[in-house]
């Protein structure tokens, strides 16, 4: 294995996007991931979407460079198991709602006495506490509570409205992934592992505090009503399609102005400053789509791009994956997974120079390394067996 993390090994029972997504994060990096699925069920995700070879896109665009192994941890000797993998492993991630785990019996106390310097993240919507934080959660009902969809909508008397990706659990994914990494330098510094909480509700609100809630930061200067966002978006149409362009200060302002051959622009008193451009928000975004709806996209980015403003067609998803920059970037990879077929998605973005980086391997079929990761442990084939018999383990077989 390859990449800053080699070497380190992280147990991952969580599903759908959250959990798996931070964990492919850290296996893309070259930590050993083993992910523990229910037998003959597994991950939600693997019945979700188009399939090929059994296995789906939305298993396998967040499940890569991991290992499978097929627990029933309602099963004694399957818990048994469970422990004896922690005390190989550094990292113990989990998203069950709050009490599952102590029913289990692999709480952060139980899995930390068989693994005295594991890192624990416990991964939940909402929290340990608080009136809703034993309910079930998916991400509109945490874009809705943190006031994204509001946000989204431009003001508080239009109509909320949901962001057409699954940000809050993108999001929570990243900020998990980063924990993990800083709790395991800190680990190295101190000699020792510790408890993360972590939820989706607390990471969308620190997300949004950097820029969107500003009418809430000073304590004693309440806002009752939020002021209302322009009316249209930074999207143009043009003649034959669309594109954005942004003029956030005099500069951009001045080549706007003369790339649409339009000088009078810099004397209208509503647009003198940057200030004055954002309090005529809707005057100023009118006047410009007026402008660009007589040229074609290209025309448009040919005539800003000599003029130095900011601008950028808006691409279909087809058309992303053709545009010139986004092929030199290289941030798309082509790849051969033994029974979905060749499959395109994108590398680590994060490029290290000095440990790089590869896709350890494709998204594991269901209990696909039971043998394999028992094997390490040192079961032998009889104590394997006896597992399989008694449903400890999957009886998941991919050797014919």
């Amino acid at each position: 294995m390859s990449g800053p993390l080699a070497g380190y090994r992280v147990i991952e029972l969580t599903s759908m996007l959250t959990g798996p997504w931070a964990t492919s994060l850290l296996g893309d990096q070259g930590a050993d991931v083993i992910k523990i699925e229910v037998p003959g069920i597994g991950d939600h995700t693997r019945s979700v979407g188009a399939r090929r070879g059994g296995l789906s896109v939305n298993f396998l665009n967040i499940n890569r460079s991991k290992r499978s192994i097929t627990l029933n941890l309602k099963n004694n000797d399957a818990t048994d198991v469970l422990k004896q993998l922690a005390t190989t492993a550094d990292v113990f991630i989990q998203n069950f709602r709050p009490g599952v785990v102590e029913r289990l019996g692999i709480s952060e106390p139980e899995i930390r006495r068989a693994s005295p310097e594991i890192i624990y993240l416990s991964m939940s919507g909402f929290g340990e506490k608080g009136p809703l934080s034993a309910k079930p959660v998916y991400d509109p009902i945490i874009q809705a509570i943190s006031g994204l969809t509001t946000i989204q909508a431009g003001s508080d008397s239009a109509r909320p409205r949901l962001v057409r990706t699954i940000l809050p659990d993108k999001l929570t994914a990243i900020v998990a992934s980063q924990a993990v990494t800083a709790a395991l330098l800190a680990r190295e510094r101190n000699g020792k592992g510790q408890h993360i909480r972590l939820s989706m509700l607390d990471s969308i609100l620190n997300f949004l505090w950097a820029s969107d809630m500003g009418g809430q930061t000073y304590v004693d200067e309440p806002v009752d009503h939020q002021e209302a966002a322009s009316f249209i978006d930074l999207i143009y149409e043009t003649r034959d399609g669309y594109m954005t362009i942004s003029t956030m200060g005099n500069k951009e302002w001045a080549a706007l102005a003369q790339a649409v051959e339009r000088p009078e622009l810099l004397d209208d008193p509503r647009f003198k400053s940057a200030s004055l451009r954002d309090h005529n928000v809707d005057a100023r975004l009118e006047l410009v789509q007026s402008i660009l709806i007589a040229r074609t996209t290209q025309e448009w980015i040919t005539l800003f791009e000599r003029e130095g403003v900011p601008c950028a067609p808006a691409l279909t998803r087809n058309e992303v994956i053709k545009h010139p920059q986004i092929i030199a970037s290289d941030i798309l990879i082509e790849t051969d997974h033994p029974v979905a077929g060749r499959l395109r998605q994108t590398r680590t973005p994060a490029r290290f120079e000095g440990t790089p980086t590869e896709i350890q391997r494709g998204a594991p079929r269901l209990g696909e390394h039971n043998l394999e990761i028992l094997t390490e442990l040192g079961f032998d084939e009889t104590e394997i067996d006896a597992l399989r018999t008694n449903g400890a383990i999957g009886d998941e077989d991919y050797s014919g």
